[in-house]
């Protein structure tokens, strides 16, 4: 038989086997998914690299059996090698992406108290992309180390990381800072997903965290993307460090006639028929008089920021109700004294 007709037939039938073999690693990642459904960690999505790796592992098996020239095996056997490393890194990354979810998956961070969870969210999601990054440098420096031409790039790659990183550095200060941030961020976490933040006067949610950005989602559903050393370098506000619940104000200016003792009665009221607020904090107090009004200050507590927004608005707008019918007369009032003394 011809040797380049055998060679043929033993990478067509080698292919063919890893096919088949793939099938056969398919239907047992379908069947085991009930299993793995405890872990919530779908290992199906590795089915896309492996419907590739399986195969090229099958034709590098039979490559020292193929008759043919040297040369034409070297290339072909360097194919396949390069073929691999490129799926094996595929392969890595997917693992990573599923060990990702199934951790994530532990922690609801929908829940009402989710501080801990968006925690985890964020170190999770930080420390992902922080080695799924590691892992494609470490791939295409191994795929250069194949090539015997340019394997001193590849060496380089991976032992010189000190020079590189000295003369990458002052071409990328800006990116290599941002990356060091994303660290600390990590670490340190002054900023996790869906916190409360104001920045640069505006007020959101901390929507999405990468190693060199983070996307704030403002209040009227703009985006607010800004670099991820900002979160190092300048003050913000983040109303959710600690926990999710809040406190919330509502000042309102009335006359010196106020009864002060019936609005705090009639907030304590308000507050009480308020599914919104968590019976933790009601107080009312005069926190200021000018020359013409007295400030009053209502606090409040909810369990996260919008539910405190809304309890500020409907406890505002009941209170301005109340004074309106009961004591219109101590809403705020000019007063001017007439030429015969008497004040109007």
């Amino acid at each position: 038989m011809n040797d380049y007709l055998f060679s043929g037939i033993l990478i067509a039938a080698s292919f063919t086997a890893g096919w088949v073999l793939y099938f056969f690693v398919s239907f047992f990642l379908k069947r085991r998914d009930g299993y793995f459904k405890g872990l919530k960690a779908d290992l199906r999505r590795i089915k896309s690299p492996l419907r590739f790796l399986i195969p090229a592992l099958c034709v590098s098996v039979i490559i020292p059996f193929l008759r043919l020239p040297e040369k034409a095996s070297g290339f072909i056997g360097h194919f396949i090698q390069i073929l691999l490393i490129a799926l094996f890194g595929w392969v890595v990354v997917k693992v990573v992406g599923i060990a990702r979810d199934a951790l994530m998956n532990h922690y609801d961070i929908n829940a009402r108290d989710n501080v801990y969870a968006r925690s985890m969210h964020t170190q999770i999601r930080l420390i992902v992309n922080i080695i799924v990054v590691a892992i494609i440098l470490l791939t295409v420096s191994f795929i250069l180390m194949s090539f015997a031409e340019i394997r001193q790039i590849g060496v380089s790659i991976l032992a010189s990381a000190g020079i590189m990183g000295i003369v990458i550095g002052f071409a990328a200060q800006k990116t290599l800072g941002n990356l060091i941030a994303g660290i600390q961020i990590a670490i340190a976490q002054p900023i996790r997903l869906d916190d409360v933040v104001i920045i640069e006067n505006e007020w959101g949610w901390i929507e999405e965290i990468t190693l060199t950005f983070v996307v704030v989602r403002i209040w009227d559903l703009r985006r607010l993307v800004v670099p991820i050393s900002y979160f190092l370098e300048k003050p913000f506000q983040n109303w959710t460090r600690t926990s999710a619940d809040l406190l919330g104000t509502v000042f309102i200016y009335t006359d010196y006639t106020v009864p002060v003792k019936e609005v705090r009665n009639e907030l304590t009221r308000i507050l009480e028929n308020n599914s919104k607020w968590d019976k933790k904090v009601n107080v009312l107090q005069v926190t200021n008089a000018t020359d013409k009004t007295v400030e009053l200050r209502a606090l409040m507590s909810a369990a996260d920021s919008p539910t405190a927004w809304d309890l500020r608005c409907e406890v505002r707008e009941n209170l301005l109700e109340f004074l309106q019918q009961r004591f219109p007369e101590c809403l705020p009032r000019v007063r001017i004294e007439m030429n015969d003394g008497s004040l109007s």
